[in-house]
């Protein structure tokens, strides 16, 4: 699919906060996404990413038109499976349903929004040593459904060992060079993705030696 870039107004000549969070935001009482990360808040108003990461660019990974049948017959609506990233560590991955597959994408994109998480980056590979954020730290593996992804660092200039779906993921992230191994219906792209995306948010759980003197 093909990446979006939008010019967008700025979002603090509209917004009114509707949560404390919001209101220090508006105020400028937090000026970074990371604060927000480190203390814990829960983002509740999509305007506080659109203020705080105004590079944020979105990517429709995947659009399938859904099913149901009601008492009032079958009903049709689009599915779109949408990742937000920056390309520098932060990454988002959403889901919208819609009638329209154009409201179905503003859905999903404002789902991602609100699932932003920040990724470590490093240069975990053997083969490499260069010390640059190009890869992962070290392995790690995520779950959907059932499907698994495990993530390998790769020397610099290796580029994305991957299927196409996490190689999307994988970018928006910021993540250059990277092998990975999957099992399962990896033909789903919502699991596909959604392991990938857990993947990525596990390198935050583990505690790197970098971290025991902060």
């Amino acid at each position: 699919m093909s990446n979006r870039r939008r010019q967008r107004e700025n979002p603090l000549d509209t917004w009114v906060p509707k949560t404390r969070l919001g209101r220090m935001v508006h105020e400028g009482q937090v000026s970074s996404i990371y604060e927000i990360f480190e203390e814990g808040y829960r983002i509740k108003e999509v305007e506080i990413i659109d203020v705080l990461i105004p590079d944020l660019r979105d990517e429709v990974i995947d659009i399938n038109l859904v099913q149901k049948q009601t008492d009032a017959g079958e009903r049709s609506r689009f599915r779109a499976i949408v990742a937000v990233g920056n390309s520098d560590g932060l990454i988002g991955l959403g889901a919208g349903k819609a009638p329209r597959v154009r409201n179905a994408i503003e859905k999903g994109i404002r789902d991602a929004k609100m699932n932003v998480f920040p990724i470590r980056r490093g240069c975990g590979s053997w083969e490499c040593g260069c010390g640059e954020p190009h890869t992962l730290p070290f392995k790690v593996t995520g779950k959907s459904g059932s499907v698994e992804v495990t993530l390998i660092p790769g020397a610099k200039g290796l580029g994305l060992v991957a299927g196409e779906t996490a190689r999307l993921v994988l970018g928006m992230a910021g993540v250059k060079d990277c092998y990975s191994k999957s099992k399962g219906a990896t033909k789903t792209a919502t699991s596909f993705s959604f392991a990938t995306f857990d993947a990525l948010k596990n390198t935050m759980k583990i505690i790197i030696p970098k971290d025991w003197a902060t």
